[in-house]
This record gives structure tokens, C-alpha cells and sequence, in this order.
């Protein structure tokens, strides 16, 4: 569920940048875009520009933070570079190098498309650090009807999970992923699997959707099976997302999954 985004630093956060970076802050820009984050700006110190978010302590996703904290050094080149992590005083916060971009267009002419599959096929080329990270077939547990397709899921590789288009940050020809904070282990293919239904919801094709997916080299080792299982399980999610949600947010990923199930199905 998103998160209630701040329109002001608080000032006991504002003491806590202050003291973390060792320098007086002389500008905040809030940010808007982004779910998960009660926090989010660019705040601009004496010394440099970073980019910060944060949780109350007492956040029930609290843990995404440290976890999004302990995955960064294994990330380097494709996440922006954690500068410090801070708990204290009810929160929990995060800087980061700022970095200067937009937000990635998933739209079918989108020229951002490639820059974050070349930085997707990456992964499964990092070893997954030794932290306790989720499995997929834990996460996945509660939207299968037979629990033998959970057996599709398992792997050892290093999955992002998280392609909402606010979480990829285009510098140039680069693409950088950000939030972290559902990293989880399982096969590779499952990281393009799940970067279609965010292709699909914003304007392509279930069969479009699957082309620009198929560009990644795990996409050609996946089973048919493994995917018609994982497009079952991602309908029910996002038919459970969408029915708890307050809003319309979850709606276009509903009607994507929906879309990309049925078209896995025919």
C-alpha cells in the first residue's frame, strides 16, 4: 500500500541531515513521484546535493530501509551510491548521491526501454550477497492455487522486483534502479517477467510486452510453464492489491496482469 509522502521536512529530520552530513542544509525540494517513502528530496548541504528518503521507525516497512541500506555496496555502477544511513529520533532515513534524470518512460516509442534492460541483464551476473533476503516462492506463497508452481520460482539470482517506472532513474543513456527494498532471490527470468506487466499497463501489447522482455538472455531459459504460472500468480496479487487499495493506483497493474494472464492462457 503507498505510503502518506511528507510536503515538509520535519525538523528533527532536518537536525538529523544536518548532523549525518556534517553540513548546514541550505535547500529542500520535495519530491512527489514514488509509493513507499514517507520521505523524499533532494536536499542541497554546504558540501553537496543528495537525495534522501525515509520511514518513521515505527513504519510496518521499516526493514525495506536497512534492507535497501545492506544491498547497496553489492549494487555499485547500478544503483545510486548510499552516502549514509541514519536511525535515530523516530526515523529512519537514507541518502544518496543525487543524481541528475528523469524517471523512466515506459511508454511503446520510449527511447529509456534499453538503457534499463542493459542494466536488468546485469543482475544475474552479481552474486547474491549473503544477506536474508525474501525468496519469490515465499513471496509468491499466498497467490498459487497448486503450491508445486512455486517450484518455478526458486533460484539463487538477484531480483530487483520493484520496475514501477519511479523506481528507474535515466542519466544519459544510463539506467539506475532505485528502492531496493523488495530484493529478493529467485530465477532470472522472473525480473523481465515482471517488468512486462509495467510495459503493459502503461500502453503495450501482452505480445509487445513479452518481445521487449525477450531481449533479456534469462527470458530464453524460462519455462512455459514457469511463466503461465507466474502470470496466474501475479493477477491474484494484483487482484489483492487492488481490492485492498483506497484509490485507483493499483487499477492499470490489475488490468495489466489481467491482460498478460488471459494472453499467457489463449
Amino acid at each position: 500500500m503507498p505510503t502518506q509522502r511528507l510536503t515538509e521536512l520535519p525538523d528533527d529530520v532536518l537536525r538529523l541531515i544536518e548532523k549525518a552530513s556534517g553540513s548546514p542544509v541550505v535547500d529542500i525540494a520535495m519530491i512527489r513521484a514514488g509509493l513507499n517513502s514517507a520521505i523524499a528530496a533532494r536536499v542541497t548541504t554546504a558540501n553537496r546535493t543528495v537525495f534522501v528518503k525515509g520511514l518513521p521507525l515505527d513504519h510496518p516497512r521499516v526493514w525495506t530501509q536497512t534492507r535497501e541500506a545492506h544491498i547497496n555496496p553489492h549494487v555499485p555502477g547500478i544503483a545510486p551510491r548510499l552516502l549514509w544511513h541514519c536511525e535515530a529520533d523516530g526515523w529512519s532515513l537514507l541518502a544518496f548521491e543525487y543524481l541528475q534524470g528523469h524517471h523512466a518512460d515506459y511508454t511503446p516509442t520510449s527511447p529509456d526501454l534499453p538503457a534499463v534492460m542493459a542494466s536488468m541483464i546485469q543482475l544475474p551476473h552479481i552474486p547474491a550477497p549473503a544477506l536474508d533476503l525474501k525468496t519469490m516462492p515465499h513471496r509468491l506463497r499466498d497467490y498459487v492455487d497448486d503450491p508445486a508452481d512455486l517450484t518455478w520460482f526458486a533460484g539463487n539470482h538477484l531480483l530487483h522486483t520493484e520496475w514501477n517506472p519511479h523506481n528507474i532513474l535515466v542519466t544519459g543513456h544510463h539506467a539506475r534502479l532505485v528502492d531496493w527494498g523488495w530484493a529478493s532471490t529467485g530465477a532470472p527470468w522472473i525480473d523481465p517477467a515482471l517488468w512486462l506487466l509495467w510495459l503493459i499497463a502503461h500502453g503495450h501489447t501482452p505480445e509487445r510486452a513479452e518481445q521487449a522482455a525477450a531481449t533479456h538472455p534469462a527470458w530464453l531459459e524460462a519455462p512455459t510453464e514457469g511463466l503461465n504460472a507466474l502470470a496466474r500468480t501475479q493477477r491474484r496479487l494484483w487482484d489483492s492489491i487492488a481490492a485492498q487499495s483506497s484509490d485507483n493506483w493499483a487499477n492499470p497493474m490489475q488490468e495489466a496482469a489481467i491482460s498478460w494472464e488471459e494472453y499467457r492462457r489463449h
